[in-house]
C-alpha cells in the first residue's frame, strides 16, 4: 500500500470525513446534539445544576454522537420486534439463516424475496456496520412459539466480544445494577430520623406521587406512547433519577436517554421550578408557621425502621423490593453502629464510581436518531408537568394536614414530598425563612423528602407490576 493510499484510508476513517461526506439530516442532527452537549456541560459546571450526574451524562452523549467512535451501538440494545423474521420463518427459513452472510449476499436475498415479504429490507434482517452485515441472530437469542418469535434476549457474549466501551458499561444499566447500588449509597447518606419521628410525613410523600399517575395518563391519552412507554414517562414525576432509569430500562429502553435527562434536569432545576408553585398555593400566614421540635429517636427505632419498611413493601409491592431493599440496606449500614467502614464506602467510593458509570452509559443512549424527535420533546413537556403536579400534590396534602392539626404544619414542607433528597427540603427551608427569618423547616421537610424516596420506589413497583 502506497503512502498516498494510507493517507486516503486515514482521511476516510476520520469523523470529519464522515460528516462532510454525508451532509444529510443525520449530519445536522449530530451537530445539534453536540450543541446540546455543550449546553448541558455549561449547566453542570457554570450553573451547578446536578453536576455529579449531569456532567457524566453530557460526556456520554458526546462520546456516542461523535461519528466513527464505535463506543456504543444502540442497535445492540434497542431492537423491539422482528416481524420480517417471522414472515421468513413462515417461508421456511431458520432464525439463524442470515448468520455469517456477507452484505452482498443479504442484498441479493432481499432483492429476490421483496415480492414475498412486505417491507423486507436489509435493515429488517440485521445491522449494517460499514461494509459488514451482522444478522440479528448473532446479537439476540430468540424465544419462539409455533414458528413465531415471541421475545428476544441480548446475547451478552456477542457484546463482550464486539461491543465498545460504553456497550460494556451499559450492561450495568440493562441489568439494573447501577440504580440499585446508587440506592445503597443514598440509603447510607439519608437520615430517616425526621420520618420516624413524624410518621405522618409518609402521607405527604404519598401525595407527592400524584404527578406520576397524572403524567402517565397524559402520555397514554396523547396517543403517541404505548402503555409501557407512558408508565416510564410518568415516573419522572417522582423526581428520582435511579428509579426513573430502573423503570425505563425495563419497560421502554429506547426512551431511556430522554427520560433520564429529563428526570435529572428537573431535579437540578428544583430551586427554579418549585418556589413559584409554593407561593401560588400557600399564603404568607401559612409560610410563617413555625413547627415544634421533633422528638428524639432511639437507635433501636432507627434499626427497626429499615427492616420493617423492607418487609412491608416486599409483602405488598414485591416489584419495588429491589430498590427499597437496597435503600434500606444502605441506611442500616449507617445507623447500626458496627459497619462504619461499609457505610463510608457506600457513601463515597462506591457511590461515586457507579455515578460515573451510570451517567456516561445513560448519556450514550441519547444518540441523535433516538433523542431528536417529537417523542423526546413531548417527554420533556410531560416530565415538567409531572414534576409540577407532584409538587402541587405534596403541597395540597400538607395544607389538608395543616387544617386537620389546627395549623401546626407548615404547608411548605409538602413541596419536599418529591424524591429529590435533600435539595427539595432545602428549598422548603429557604422559602420558609424568606417569610420569617427565624423559621427553621429543614428537619421537618426532610421527613416528607425521604418519604418521597420510598413513595417513588413504591410507585415504580406498582407500574412494573402492572406493565412488565
Amino acid at each position: 500500500m502506497s503512502l498516498l493510499e494510507s493517507l486516503q484510508n486515514f482521511w476516510e476513517s476520520t469523523g470529519v470525513y464522515r460528516l462532510i461526506n454525508s451532509l444529510d439530516a443525520a449530519t445536522w442532527q449530530t451537530l445539534l446534539m453536540l450543541v446540546i452537549v455543550c449546553a448541558l456541560v455549561y449547566l453542570a459546571i457554570v450553573k451547578g445544576f446536578e453536576p455529579l450526574l449531569l456532567l457524566p451524562i453530557a460526556i456520554g452523549m458526546l462520546l456516542t454522537n461523535l461519528p466513527g467512535g464505535g463506543l456504543f451501538h444502540s442497535e445492540y440494545w434497542f431492537l423491539s420486534d422482528f416481524p420480517h423474521l417471522n414472515e421468513l420463518l413462515n417461508l421456511g427459513y431458520a432464525a439463524d439463516f442470515f448468520e455469517g452472510m456477507s452484505l452482498e449476499q443479504v442484498e441479493l436475498f432481499v432483492e429476490a424475496h421483496k415480492g414475498l415479504v412486505e417491507g423486507l429490507s436489509v435493515e429488517s434482517l440485521g445491522v449494517i456496520q460499514g461494509d459488514k452485515f451482522i444478522a440479528f441472530s448473532e446479537i439476540y437469542s430468540f424465544t419462539m412459539e409455533e414458528g413465531q418469535i415471541v421475545s428476544s434476549y441480548t446475547n451478552f457474549n456477542y457484546i463482550f466480544q464486539h461491543g465498545g466501551l460504553l456497550d460494556l458499561l451499559y450492561i450495568g444499566v440493562k441489568t439494573g445494577i447501577y440504580p440499585c447500588i446508587i440506592f445503597i449509597g443514598i440509603g447510607a447518606m439519608t437520615d430517616f430520623t425526621p420520618l420516624i419521628s413524624n410518621p405522618k410525613s409518609l402521607l405527604i410523600g404519598a401525595g407527592a406521587q400524584l404527578g406520576v399517575f397524572v403524567a402517565f395518563a397524559g402520555a397514554l391519552m396523547s396517543g403517541v406512547f404505548s402503555p409501557v412507554e407512558a408508565a416510564s414517562i410518568g415516573i419522572i414525576g417522582g423526581a428520582d433519577g435511579p428509579t426513573a432509569i430502573t423503570v425505563a430500562k425495563t419497560l421502554a429502553p429506547t426512551l431511556l436517554g430522554a427520560i433520564a435527562i429529563a428526570a435529572y434536569s428537573y431535579m437540578a432545576l428544583i430551586p427554579l421550578i418549585q418556589p413559584p408553585v409554593m407561593k401560588l398555593l400557600t399564603t404568607e400566614k401559612e409560610r410563617k408557621i413555625k413547627m415544634t421540635a421533633l422528638r428524639k429517636v432511639s437507635t433501636v427505632e432507627k434499626i427497626i425502621f429499615p427492616i420493617l419498611v423492607t418487609i412491608v413493601v416486599g409483602l405488598i409491592v414485591p416489584d419495588a423490593l429491589v430498590l427499597i431493599g437496597c435503600l434500606m440496606l444502605g441506611n442500616i449500614l449507617n445507623v447500626c453502629g458496627v459497619t462504619g467502614r461499609l457505610s463510608g464506602t457506600a457513601q463515597n467510593g462506591l457511590m461515586n464510581t457507579v455515578t460515573i458509570f451510570l451517567g456516561i452509559s445513560v448519556g450514550a443512549t441519547a444518540t441523535a436518531s433516538a433523542f431528536l424527535n417529537g417523542k423526546t420533546l413531548l417527554i420533556i413537556v410531560l416530565g415538567l408537568t409531572a414534576f409540577m403536579i407532584s409538587t402541587i400534590g405534596g403541597l395540597l396534602t400538607a395544607k389538608i394536614m395543616n387544617k386537620l392539626t389546627g395549623g401546626k404544619i407548615n404547608p411548605l414542607i409538602g413541596s419536599a414530598g418529591v424524591s429529590a433528597v435533600p435539595m427539595a427540603a432545602r428549598v422548603a427551608q429557604r422559602e420558609g425563612q424568606k417569610a420569617d427569618p427565624s423559621n427553621f423547616l429543614l428537619m421537618h421537610a426532610m421527613g416528607p423528602n425521604v418519604a418521597g424516596v420510598i413513595g417513588s420506589a413504591v410507585a415504580a413497583g406498582v407500574l412494573l407490576a402492572c406493565f412488565r
